[in-house]
């Protein structure tokens, strides 16, 4: 007899009375539990307290900021956020990604798609995940040998290439800013370098794509950044 799963619980921080609603339909009939809070204060003690598998976290709340929620969050949390705002510029998805934010979605939101993020944001989060080998298709990437494979051929790469690739492959299917991209490969100095950014995306794309012009997994985020998708 197999021991049944835990049903996932969300933190929902959202001060629109209706949006708590909405989302509580939503997310129980998906299979989730969910809490809610109306305040940034209040929802940082309930994800203390309670230590949800993710959060759903609106920007605009009434006594602080949803990137100030995120910024305070991840000195001691790495618990999966998506912000859920009606905040749709480039500027805001960006500043709140780089503050630590797993996914974006505006609002109005169609339910089945904020589901799958959420299962997508848990699946990555599991212990282990980025660990070993990360397969995309015909593509094996092996993280600790450093090697990849296409098809069954080794494929080349130099040591930044490779860098950009693992970051990527760590972070499948979530959007990750210019920003962290370039921090994290070429360090703090290279942050406002965008052009190699667009070089070396291109170089993982000649190599890797089997269209590189019409890529299947190494997908540009416009104005925002990069995402591989799995």
């Amino acid at each position: 007899m197999t021991a049944e799963k835990p049903t996932p619980e969300v933190l929902v921080i959202d001060d629109e009375v209706q949006i708590r609603r909405l989302m509580r339909v939503t997310l129980e009939a998906g299979g989730f539990s969910m809490r809610d809070s109306d305040t940034g204060k209040g929802g940082l003690a309930e994800i203390s307290f309670r230590c949800p598998d993710a959060v759903v976290l609106d920007l605009g709340l009434p006594d602080m900021s949803g990137v100030e929620v995120l910024k305070s969050l991840r000195e001691w949390s790495q618990v999966p956020v998506l912000i859920l705002s009606v905040l749709g510029h480039e500027d805001d998805k960006v500043a709140a990604l780089d503050a630590g934010a797993d996914d974006y979605l505006t609002k109005p939101f169609n339910g089945r798609e904020l589901l799958a993020r959420l299962r997508v944001m848990l699946r990555h989060a599991q212990p282990g995940d980025g660990v070993s080998v990360v397969r995309l298709g015909s593509i094996e990437i092996d993280m600790a040998r450093r090697t990849v494979t296409k098809a069954g051929q080794p494929v080349p790469f130099t040591a930044k290439e490779f860098a950009l690739l693992r970051f990527l492959a760590s972070h499948r299917d979530k959007v990750l800013t210019h920003k962290q991209l370039l921090r994290d490969v070429w360090g703090p100095a290279g942050e406002t370098q965008t052009h190699y950014l667009r070089v070396y995306i291109d170089h993982l794309r000649k190599k890797l794509e089997d269209n590189p012009r019409k890529p299947k997994y190494f997908k540009t985020v416009t104005g925002i950044g990069y995402r591989l998708d799995s």
